[in-house]
């Protein structure tokens, strides 16, 4: 507790000094180094760790490998499981939801925790070939490590969540070196206002994490990809039939994920989740070992045009040279990937959703060139189409059609087929909103109540606390009395409402001062019961409600003070002035000088 104290001592004598010497940007610029440089190498670590595994296990299975394909997987989750629950004490969860949670309700406060934890769940759940990637887990711990050197310095929120947004970026570029991807994402998914002010700081951190990643793992592009020849303008039908087909497919995606996690979800044993999640998806695996781990191999075969990882199994090898069997494999090896994600996260794994989008998006972009070849309405380059085809699965399932774009653009060196990538893109997050206002990420958070917006207004009044703006300087009166008893609550009290409350905590209603100015010095009335004068308001508000629909509440029903009830039980009043006033306290807090 000294030490603790002393730490303290010398971060408030920092915090003196800087404000001093320092204005509000050239300190964001100076953290955005060392955020840069934690979040760059978290994603090493993770990568590293995570493909150290995966070799050692490749490098185990012999002759066994189909057998331990089946099983691996869910070694990988039990060991999550088991870190969980003995060693952390508790979920790690989804990691980005969990960031974008903290940003909406929590003034972008995130757990210690959660700048290691991620590391080493999502290294083990992918190392052993669960079917999930590591870019979720990067970007998350990058998003904890940026808040949490907030917390330590004592910033406040606007510029906590600019540290997010640093970690984050730096994070997602370190882990596919790819730097405007970073920067975009930050933009697109995690920044709730951001300014021009603070762009640059995230610059400086997502180039320190570039310079990082390639000082570990040398300057590459995770997907290679050679284009002969760049957009052909008379194939522009056929890309805007690919976009509404990626739309359909990540919509598709987001419909089994979501079903799934709800099923599991109702199943209360940890161990039963487990048991069924992994053994469905040893059997994936085991009809088609390319969902195995992150699939960045069958990714590559796929960008080459080779859909060879369909054969995976050596049964169905037998069918390489029937082409009608081909297709009908192909569809079912990109149906079952989405299972075989929700399964991995249904058992207890921890992962991200990048590698699933990017590996059913280059299958979907193969099978649509090589379905349009085989009916003979069109001669397209299916690996054009596989290449393409990656942004349009990250836009619909993300509800990020500028981080489709650019992240497939640079780590596919494809920046001649930029036309259809924006294209495809474009169209495959139009798609996927009209089934679906919610991302992958956003989801969860929303299942919790809370709507993540780029509104500025919904923003914050997400981030009003309904328990903190309760008014509970009411007199109350217990509906046995008479209207002799409220004559001394009139005279003392400051409030023109006087709650009816009985002896158990119930609201039966309220009696509105005036109502009754005009009987006041009419004694006839004196002993009448209290309930004869209470009414029944219109509106009510749970301590549960959305501050949004609060605030709807107010306008329409025109009142300035609202009862807050829970199950019946009266707690207090709002008032239309205190959420207005809590509403300007906010926004000077988050807003840009």
């Amino acid at each position: 507790m000294r030490l603790k104290g002393k730490i303290n001592e010398w971060i408030d004598q920092f915090t003196t000094w800087r404000t001093n010497h320092l204005t509000d940007r050239q300190f964001m610029l100076i953290l955005s180094i060392p955020t840069g440089f934690l979040a760059g190498a978290a994603a090493v670590i993770i990568k590293k760790l995570a493909h150290g595994i995966r070799d050692l296990v490749i490098n185990a299975q012999f002759n066994y490998s189909h057998f331990l394909y089946f099983i691996c997987p869910a070694i990988g989750i039990l060991l999550t499981i088991l870190f969980c629950k003995y060693i952390l004490k508790k979920d790690v969860g989804h990691g980005i939801p969990g960031i974008l949670y903290a940003i909406s309700k929590n003034k972008g406060k995130v757990s210690r925790s959660s700048t290691w934890s991620s590391i080493v769940t999502s290294a083990l759940t992918v190392g052993f070939g669960g079917s999930v990637g590591l870019e979720g887990p990067s970007v998350s711990t990058g998003g904890s490590i940026g808040s949490n050197i907030a917390q330590l310095l004592k910033l406040d929120y606007k510029h906590t969540i600019q540290l997010i947004g640093m970690g984050g970026a730096a994070a997602l570029a370190a882990i596919f070196q790819a730097p405007i991807t970073g920067i975009v994402f930050a933009l697109e998914v995690f920044m709730i206002d951001l300014s021009l002010n603070a762009i640059v700081p995230i610059i400086v951190s997502s180039f320190v994490a570039i310079l990082t990643a390639y000082f570990f793992l040398g300057q590459t592009v995770e997907y290679p990809a050679a284009i002969a020849e760049g957009f052909i303008p008379s194939n522009a039908l056929y890309y805007v039939g690919l976009g509404l087909f990626a739309g359909l497919v990540s919509a598709y995606f987001l419909k089994v994920t979501f079903s799934v996690e709800k099923r599991f979800k109702r199943i209360e044993s940890p161990w039963t989740r487990f048991i069924i999640g992994a053994t469905f998806l040893g059997i994936l695996i085991f009809l088609f070992p390319a969902l195995y781990g992150e699939g960045y191999e069958a990714i590559n075969s796929a960008l080459r045009g080779d859909y060879s990882p369909v054969f995976g199994n050596a049964w169905f090898a037998q069918f390489k040279d029937r082409d009608l069997v081909v297709l009908i494999l192909f569809a079912g090896m990109i149906l079952l990937k989405a299972f075989a994600t929700a399964f991995t996260f249904g058992a207890g794994g921890v992962g991200g959703t990048f590698a699933p989008a990017l590996f059913i998006g280059a299958f979907t972009g193969l099978f649509f060139a090589l379905m349009v070849n085989y009916l003979g309405i069109g001669d397209l380059d299916p690996a054009k189409f596989a290449l393409v085809g990656m942004s349009g699965l990250v836009a619909g399932m993300l509800h990020a059609p500028l981080t489709g774009i650019f992240l497939i653009a640079e780590i596919t060196n494809g920046y001649a087929l930029i036309v259809p990538l924006m294209i495809v893109s474009a169209l495959a997050y139009a798609i996927n909103r009209v089934f679906f206002k919610h991302s992958i990420y956003t989801n969860a958070v929303a299942e919790q109540g809370v709507e993540v917006t780029h509104n500025k207004d919904k923003s914050i009044l997400n981030m009003m606390a309904v328990n903190q703006l309760i008014e509970t300087n009411f007199s109350t009166i217990d509906p046995d009395c008479t209207f002799r008893d409220l004559l001394p609550l009139i005279s003392s009290s400051k409030r023109n409402i006087f709650p009816v409350v009985d002896k158990h905590g119930i609201f039966c209603g309220h009696v509105l001062f005036d109502d009754v100015r005009a009987i006041l010095f009419n004694e006839e009335n004196y002993e009448e019961s209290i309930q004869n004068f209470a009414v029944l308001p219109d509106y009510v508000i749970h301590p549960d409600e959305p501050m949004e629909e609060i605030v709807q509440k107010f306008n329409k029903s025109g009142k300035y003070n609202i009862p807050v009830i829970q199950h019946g039980q009266y707690l207090g009043y709002m008032s239309r002035a205190n959420v207005f006033s809590a509403y300007r306290s906010m926004m000077s807090e988050i807003s840009e000088d």
